[in-house]
Parts: structure tokens; sequence; C-alpha cells
């Protein structure tokens, strides 16, 4: 059964870094990890991706440059390195997985997710 937990979110000053954790188990080796975000009254927006390959990494063009995916395959763990945050940045971020070789920002893609990890960035 694959779980996933995000945990890192907090409340930052504008321009403050973080990093978010999401502990993937239940064999999600060879699935495709995905970040997405919710703010209040706000459909749920993409934020960052591996590709199909697991390898090549994908981010929504506002976020380009500031926000980085990574993970430990040792440890089953999928992070995402936040710089520069702005007040913008705030919301609800969850962790997905995919199985399939969906489209990597479509979150109708992602068979499973995580319960989300407040993330509140004060100006």
């Amino acid at each position: 059964q694959v779980q996933l937990v995000e945990s890192g979110g907090g409340l930052v000053q504008a321009g403050d870094s973080l990093r978010l954790s999401c502990a993937a188990s239940g064999g999600t080796r060879n699935y495709r990890m995905g970040w997405f975000r919710q703010a209040p009254g706000k459909e749920r927006e993409f934020v960052a991706a591996f590709g199909w390959n697991n390898i090549n990494t994908y981010y929504a063009d506002s976020l380009k440059g500031r926000f980085t995916i990574s993970r430990d395959n040792g440890e089953g763990t999928v992070y995402l390195q936040m710089n520069s945050l702005k007040p913008d940045d705030s919301a609800v971020y969850y962790c997905a997985a995919r199985a399939g070789t969906g489209l990597y920002y479509d979150h109708t893609s992602y068979e499973h997710w995580g319960q989300g990890t407040q993330v509140t960035v004060s100006s």
C-alpha cells in the first residue's frame, strides 16, 4: 500500500527558504513523483515533478529557478527545496505519485497523494 507523508512546512518570512520532504513507502521506487500546491479558494496547482524516466525534472514556469525537486532513492524520500519564498507561495503543498506515463503537470495523472503540509510566507 502506497503511503506518502509530507513534512517540513511552516511559517516563514518572505525571502526565506524551506525544504519539504515526502516520505514514500509501499513500493514507490518506480513511481513518478510530483509536488502540487493549493491555496484557499484556488485550484490545485502544479509545482514540480519528475518525468517519465524519473530523471528529468519539470517545474511550473513561475517557479523555475527558485524551487528544486530531488529524491533520495535509498530512503524513498522526495524533496522540494524552496528558496526566495514569497507570500504568493503560501499554500498547502502535496506530494503525489503516479504509476503511469500521464501528464506530469496534470493532477489527475496521480493515483496517490499525501495529506499535505502547510507553508505560510509572511510579508
